[in-house]
């Protein structure tokens, strides 16, 4: 799985005009799921985003987890992090899941998130053309990628 996360002091997305996720203070995260992804990636993954420790505390370092400020995700499916541009400058798409597989451990994930502590997951709506818009904090932004923890 690939992960990209974003520090938002806010954050939607929306399908045909109309808001179906929303966040104020969070993360946003993309999310794109691979062939060879498990939920055994998703549930660390979901272990990993929740305790990325990067809200600042009362002395101003990243020191503070999403629980710790009452944080809340908005967690977007995007398949083409999944992309292969090796070769050429068109993107091959085929290490991705298949849509079934995709969307089962998407949700997956999104579960897991709560189950490790965060109390408001937001969702995009899977395979769906959307519009996401975020104001970034910091910037802030991590990427995981779950292959590297399989080697």
């Amino acid at each position: 799985m690939r992960a990209v996360v974003q520090r938002v002091t806010s954050s939607k997305v929306e399908v045909d005009g109309k808001i179906v996720g929303a966040i104020e203070k969070g993360f946003l995260v993309l999310l794109g799921v691979m062939d060879e992804d498990t939920k055994e990636d998703a549930a660390l993954l979901a272990r990993k985003v929740a305790s990325l420790r990067v809200f600042e505390d009362e002395n101003g370092k990243m020191n503070l987890e999403l629980s710790e400020i009452n944080g809340s995700v908005l967690a977007v499916s995007q398949f083409t992090l999944c992309a292969d541009v090796k070769k050429g400058n068109r993107p091959s798409f085929s290490p991705s899941a298949s849509p079934e597989k995709a969307e089962e451990l998407y949700e997956f994930f999104c579960g897991e998130l709560k189950i490790n502590g965060i109390s408001t997951v937001e969702k995009g709506v899977f395979g769906a053309d959307m519009s996401v818009s975020l104001i970034n904090d910091g910037p802030v932004t991590i990427i995981y990628d779950t292959n590297i923890w399989r080697k």
